[in-house]
C-alpha cells in the first residue's frame, strides 16, 4: 500500500497516472488494431462492429459500478488505516463481479441481435455486428474480475501491476487479430468473428495473470474465502458510490445509440465514419482519463485521512494537467485530423465524415478534461450522484434537439457534431458547480478556492 496522504500531490498524481495511461493506451491499441483489420472488410463491417462495440458501454457501466465503488471505499479505508474493511470490500466486490459476468452473458446472447436490428443501417451491417458481438461477449463477461482487482490496487495507491498485465493482453490481441481476422499464417480468415474472438482470448489470459498476481504478490488486500458470504451492508456501500458512476456509462451508451439512430438514414458510410472518428476520439481522451483515474485514489486517501486542503489541491493539479493535455490534442485535431483517420479507411466518403467529426468535436476536448477531473473528485468524496446528474443534463440537452434536427429539411451531420460541442460545454459548467457545492458540504474549510 502506498500512502498518498503525505508528500507532493503532483508527484503522486503523475506516478499513478503514468502507468494508468500506459495501460489505457495499450488497451486502446488493440481496439485500433481490430479496427484496422476490420476496416479491410468493408463499410458494413466497420459500421456493424462500431454499433456492436457500443454494447461495451453497458459492460463498462457495470464494471464502472464495481470499479469506482471498490476503489473509493478501499482508498478511504487506506486513508483511515483500516485494512480489515479494505479486504471486506474487495472480497464482496468479487461476488458482485461473478454475478455481473453471468448477467452479461445471458443478456448479451438473448438481446444483442435485437439491439443491432434497431441500429443497423442495412442487413449487412446487422449481420456483421451480430457476429462480432456474439464472439466478443465472453470477453465482455470476463472483464469484471480484473476490473475489481485493478480498482483495489488503485485504491491502495498501486497502478503498475495492472498496467503490465494489460500490456501483455494487448500484445497478445495484436498478435491474434491478423491471424484470426485476416487469416495470416492460418489461411482461415474469420472476419469480424475473429476480432471478437481475439479480444475474448486476450481478456481471458489477463484474468489468469491478475489472479496469479494477487495469489503470489499482493499483501494488503487479497482473496479470503471467509469473506465471500453475502454481506448486504457492504454491497449497499459499494453500490451507493458505484451505481451513479455506472449510470454515467449507461447514459453514454444511450447518447451513442441516439447518434447511430439519427444518422442511420445517411447509410453505412456515415455510421462507419462516425465509428472511426469516435474510436480515435476515445484514444485521444486517454491522457485526461488517466489523470482522472489517478486523481480519485489520491484525493480519496486524503478524504479518509481528513486532509481537506490536500483534496482541493488535488483537484487543482488534475484540472491544470488535464487542460494542458487537452489543449495540445485540440491543436492536433485542428491541424491534421485526416492523418488520424486515414490509416483506418481508404474510402474518401468515410474518411471525410470521420475527419469532419474530429475537426468539430475537438473543440470540446478541454471541457471533457474538466469533466473527467470533476468525476475523479466526486469518486474520492464518496458521492458520484453529481457526476450522474451532470451526464444526464448533457443527454437531455443533446438527445431531444438531435432527434428534432434529424427530421428538419437540409439536416447535415456537422449540425449534430456542433450540438455535441455546445452541450458538453454546458455539462462542464454544471460539473464544476456541483463539485464546488460538494466541497462546501463535505470538506470542513468550505469553498472551492484557487
Amino acid at each position: 500500500m502506498q500512502d498518498l496522504t503525505q508528500g507532493s500531490i503532483p508527484r503522486h498524481v503523475l506516478r499513478m497516472a503514468a502507468p494508468i495511461a500506459a495501460g489505457m493506451l495499450f488497451q486502446m491499441m488493440y481496439v485500433l488494431v481490430d479496427l484496422y483489420f476490420v476496416a479491410r472488410l468493408g463499410d458494413a463491417a466497420i459500421a456493424g462492429v462500431g454499433a456492436a462495440g457500443n454494447v461495451q458501454f453497458v459492460v463498462m457501466a457495470l464494471t464502472q459500478i464495481l470499479g469506482v465503488g471498490t476503489m473509493a471505499l478501499i482508498a478511504l479505508a487506506c486513508g483511515r488505516k483500516d485494512r480489515e474493511d479494505a479486504n471486506l470490500v474487495f472480497n464482496q466486490s468479487l461476488l458482485i463481479a461473478t454475478l455481473c459476468s453471468v448477467v452479461v452473458l445471458a443478456g448479451g446472447y438473448a438481446f444483442g441481435g435485437l439491439y443491432l436490428r434497431l441500429l443497423g443501417a442495412d442487413a449487412a451491417t446487422i449481420a456483421a455486428g451480430t457476429e462480432y458481438l456474439y464472439w466478443f461477449l465472453p470477453g465482455m463477461a470476463l472483464q469484471f474480475l480484473p476490473t475489481v482487482m485493478g480498482a483495489a490496487l488503485r485504491g491502495t495507491g498501486i497502478a503498475k501491476p495492472a498496467m503490465v498485465i494489460q500490456i501483455i493482453t494487448v500484445v497478445l490481441n495484436v498478435v491474434l487479430a491478423p491471424v484470426l481476422i485476416a487469416g495470416w499464417l492460418s489461411g482461415q480468415p474469420m472476419g469480424v468473428a475473429g476480432a471478437g474472438l481475439a479480444s475474448s482470448i486476450s481478456i481471458g489470459v489477463g484474468v489468469l495473470l491478475m489472479v496469479g498476481y494477487f495469489l503470489r504478490l499482493e499483501k494488503y488486500v487479497g482473496f479470503d474465502a471467509r469473506q465471500w458470504r453475502l454481506r448486504l451492508p457492504v454491497w449497499k456501500r459499494i453500490l451507493a458510490i458505484g451505481l451513479p458512476a455506472g449510470g454515467e456509462f449507461v447514459l453514454i451508451f444511450v447518447y451513442m445509440g441516439v447518434i447511430y439512430w439519427v444518422i442511420r438514414d445517411f447509410g453505412a458510410q456515415a455510421q462507419a465514419g462516425f465509428g472511426i472518428g469516435s474510436r480515435v476520439m476515445q484514444a485521444i481522451f486517454l491522457p485526461a482519463m488517466a489523470i482522472s483515474f489517478a486523481t480519485a485514489p489520491v484525493a480519496g486517501q486524503n478524504v479518509g485521512a481528513r486532509h481537506p486542503e490536500r483534496v482541493r489541491a488535488t483537484f487543482r493539479v488534475a484540472a491544470v494537467m488535464s487542460a494542458t493535455v487537452m489543449i495540445a490534442l485540440t491543436l492536433l485535431c485542428q491541424w491534421q485530423p485526416e492523418l488520424l483517420v486515414r490509416v483506418f479507411t481508404r474510402d474518401d466518403a468515410v474518411a471525410g465524415i470521420a475527419t469532419e467529426f474530429l475537426g468539430v468535436i475537438s473543440w470540446n476536448f478541454i471541457a471533457s478534461g474538466l469533466i473527467f477531473s470533476c468525476s475523479g473528485l466526486f469518486q474520492a468524496l464518496g458521492n458520484t450522484l453529481p457526476a450522474l446528474l451532470s451526464s444526464a443534463s448533457r443527454l437531455a440537452t443533446f438527445a431531444i434537439p438531435a432527434v428534432w434536427l434529424s427530421v428538419q429539411p437540409g439536416f447535415e451531420l456537422h449540425q449534430l457534431w456542433w450540438l455535441s460541442v455546445v452541450t458538453l460545454a454546458l455539462q462542464a459548467a454544471i460539473s464544476l458547480f456541483l463539485l464546488q457545492r460538494e466541497f462546501r458540504l463535505r470538506l470542513p474549510q468550505g469553498a472551492l478556492a484557487g
